[in-house]
């Protein structure tokens, strides 16, 4: 098993269930973990997972808003799992950078993971 990461991925977007972030948006920031199972050593391009093509399928979903980050995360792992057949599992991170809590300092989002067979 191999597992691809792109981790720390910095979005600005207008996702969210409250007018405001719909009008004003935000930064969020994502990581994702696919793993696959090898079919044979890996020594090619297509012998593995192209995180380039992981990355725009993030960056598309991020341009599309959604009130729920729960629904843009498994948003965005169904159409990651269309890619491969060989993906087991996803694992997906969201975090708003500045939620909009009054007088709140840090940052909230939600873990999404999917296991496949």
């Amino acid at each position: 098993m191999f597992t691809i990461r792109l981790h720390k991925l910095i979005f600005f977007a207008y996702h969210g269930v409250h007018t405001e972030e719909t009008i004003v948006g935000t930064k969020f920031e994502v990581s994702a973990q696919i793993t696959f199972a090898e079919t044979k050593k890996v020594e090619i391009l297509t012998d593995t997972l192209n995180y380039v093509n992981v990355y725009a399928i993030i960056k598309n979903h991020f341009s599309e808003p959604v009130p729920l980050l729960e629904t843009l995360a498994q948003n965005i792992s169904e159409e990651i799992y269309k890619v491969d057949d060989r993906i087991t599992s996803i694992n997906i991170t969201i975090d708003k950078l500045n939620a909009p809590i009054i007088n709140f300092i840090g940052t909230v989002g939600i873990n999404y993971s999917k296991s496949f067979s």
